[in-house]
């Protein structure tokens, strides 16, 4: 058995030095025009034309270093970054567009916003599709104001009161299905701005996020009948695009998934969310449900995921707010660095026969794990699993031995789970292929709960959880010496008046310095992130919720394989500045206000890496051996 603090040198080796660099930006006002629906035209109220040019707008930045600092200066090879730096306006549709809001990356195109308010008072056209939630759909970074009620949402009177995604709210939040009276005659049903759908290759309906599936009968019908159509032809279907609706497919086999959405998301993130919640499926069937369909093509798979709604309700509802959908990472809790070895040094000591992995975790997140010798647990199967147990009420009720499948790891074979709750939130997984292992894994779980109550490793995850993570008003000056504690949550009470010029500049305006109001580092390396606790002005669920799918787009944008990979992007509209960072061993996604300057900008997102690094020990669980793709 081996744990994560046995390797040994640095988890995080310093890579070698890269000089990344950003061109300065000059806006020009674009007299374009906006074609209505009724044929008329309006101008463009709100449009950035963006230009390039070499101008140095800024001086080197200090000579620390992962992959080089981030700087904005001009003093660079043509030849090797000319085609690394990406700038973009504000997304929407160009004139006699699709509307899809998805650039291509290329400089010198003009994007628009177009005027929502206006078109949720025309009729729909002749030829839409008949979706409600067609009108007043835009992009999740342009439309209203950051105060407003998010644009994709749908909002109704007289319903559960539920709006599509509370981000991390899981107290206002209950899982399950929704509105299962609607079918796709009703005016609600068709409002509804995001649907998930699995059928079988016979059209056979198996899960529908809305409405009540043996009504959807006929819908599923006509999804199967697309594909088969196009299948025919010697083609695959991957998506259609129907006014501002996306319809993208998945084919798993004898497994059908589709999403309809007028969310403006990526067609890559609509289709990572199918990847996961077929990932769901396998984990409650395995992939082995296939044979079912080989010996019978019109085999109901619906009983076999009975009582089962409330998982894929909840996994789609993470899909608003957990950044672990789209990063394929995963989080841990902040802990001091002696409180996560004794963690790990506990699970290793009484977890080192017949367990394959031990996870002890606190809601989504990480507190420590440990696995056998060459195996590995990829962050997917850590969501899938994590959403199965917490939407799951059964586990927090009794003691749980149940069969669950990891996708990544084998999706044809079960494996077999022990769960326990320690307490509301904190709960211990210990998985094993051995079928009549309850007993045993019972006796370590007592033995593991003891030893964690004995050296108080719980009283400080729940100290963790109610003091939270890394805030960005707390961002330091300088870079901190490692011995120095540079968290003021983990351990201790927050800092209120004992030096606090050492975490704040003079100016720092809503949330942290030079308008920085939030943050998301991944290490590459460990296939782990942090993001940092919401700050003022992003302070309700759909604001939240706006800016986590303005990060969708901007992580489908730097890894998108037509147009990149690249390595920095800087995006600016009237809700954020947004600042991407590639690097081989991390990434790093920012935003701040919308009027932040950019060079302090950039100066700031260094600042935010040395602070990551000062205390990865205490953020991130070392050791763990990167995960296999």
């Amino acid at each position: 058995m081996s744990s994560p603090y046995d390797s040994g040198g640095d988890p995080n080796p310093k890579p070698k030095s890269l000089e990344v660099q950003f061109d300065s930006l000059t806006f020009e006002e674009s007299n374009a025009v906006i074609q209505n629906d009724d044929g008329s035209v309006e101008p463009v109220q709100e449009s950035n034309h963006f230009v390039h040019n070499d101008e140095a707008s800024v001086e080197p930045q200090q000579e620390w270093s992962f992959n080089g600092p981030l700087e904005d200066n001009g003093n660079h090879e043509e030849s090797n970054f000319q085609d690394e730096i990406i700038e973009f306006g504000s997304n929407s549709r160009r004139v006699g567009g699709s509307g899809d809001g998805d650039g291509d990356g290329a400089s010198g195109v003009v994007w628009r916003r177009t005027n929502s308010e206006l078109e949720m008072d025309r009729p729909l056209s002749p030829s839409s599709s008949g979706y409600a939630g067609e009108r007043g759909s835009s992009s999740a970074t342009s439309g209203s104001r950051m105060g407003d009620l998010s644009e994709d949402e749908v909002h109704e009177v007289g319903n559960d009161g539920d709006i599509d995604g509370v981000l991390d709210s899981q107290a206002a939040w209950v899982p399950g299905k929704r509105h299962v009276d609607e079918d796709d005659a009703s005016i609600s049903w068709r409002k509804r701005k995001k649907h998930f759908f699995i059928l079988s290759h016979s059209g056979k309906p198996i899960y529908s996020r809305y409405g009540d599936e043996h009504k959807l009968a006929g819908f599923s019908a006509t999804l199967q009948a697309i594909i088969s159509f196009v299948e025919n032809g010697k083609d695959r279907v991957k998506s259609v695009r129907a006014g501002r609706h996306q319809v993208v497919f998945l084919v798993k086999g004898p497994i059908y998934l589709v999403c309809i959405s007028c969310t403006e998301e990526p067609y890559e993130s609509l289709r990572g969310q199918l990847e996961l919640l077929y990932g769901q499926m396998i984990l409650i069937l395995t992939k082995s449900v296939n044979r079912c369909f080989e010996k019978n093509p019109k085999f109901d798979m619906t009983p076999l995921l009975g009582g089962t709604d409330v998982v894929f309700s909840s996994l789609i509802h993470s899909f608003s707010w957990n950044p672990a959908t789209f990063l394929h990472a995963y989080t841990c809790l902040p802990l001091a660095y002696a409180t996560r070895q004794a963690a790990g040094a506990i699970l290793q000591d009484v977890a080192d026969s017949g367990v394959l992995f031990a996870i002890l975790m606190c809601k989504h997140k990480v507190v420590s794990l440990v696995g056998a010798q060459k195996a590995s647990l990829h962050p997917d199967d850590m969501l899938l699993l994590s959403n199965f147990i917490m939407s799951s009420e059964s586990f927090r009720t009794s003691e749980s031995f149940s069969p669950i499948c990891l996708p990544r790891y084998n999706p044809m074979a079960f494996l077999y789970a022990y769960v326990h709750y320690l307490d509301v939130d904190t709960y211990l997984m210990l998985l094993t292929t051995s079928s009549d292992a309850f007993y045993h894994l019972k006796d370590c779980r007592i033995r593991i709960e003891m030893a964690l109550l004995k050296s108080n490793v719980l009283s400080e995850v729940q100290r963790s959880m109610l003091e939270g993570g890394m805030h960005v008003e707390d961002l330091p000056c300088d870079p901190l010496p490692r011995s120095a504690t540079a968290f003021p949550n983990l351990g201790q009470h927050r800092q209120q008046t004992d030096a606090p010029e050492r975490f704040r500049e003079s100016y720092v305006g809503i949330g942290g310095p030079a308008g920085l109001w939030h943050f998301i580092y991944r290490s590459i390396y460990l296939d782990q992130y942090v993001s940092s606790e919401f700050s003022s002005p992003i302070n309700s669920p759909q604001q939240q919720k706006r800016l986590y799918r303005a990060y969708q787009k901007l992580y489908a944008s730097m890894h998108d394989k037509g147009n990149g990979p690249h390595k920095t992007q800087f995006r600016r509209d009237e809700n954020y500045v947004l600042l991407c960072w590639v690097t081989p061993d991390f990434e790093l996604y920012a935003a701040f206000d919308p009027l932040a300057d950019k060079a302090l900008a950039i100066k700031t997102c260094n600042r935010v890496c040395q602070w990551v690094k000062d205390v990865e020990n205490e953020i991130f669980l070392l050791g763990a051996s990167p995960f296999s793709w």
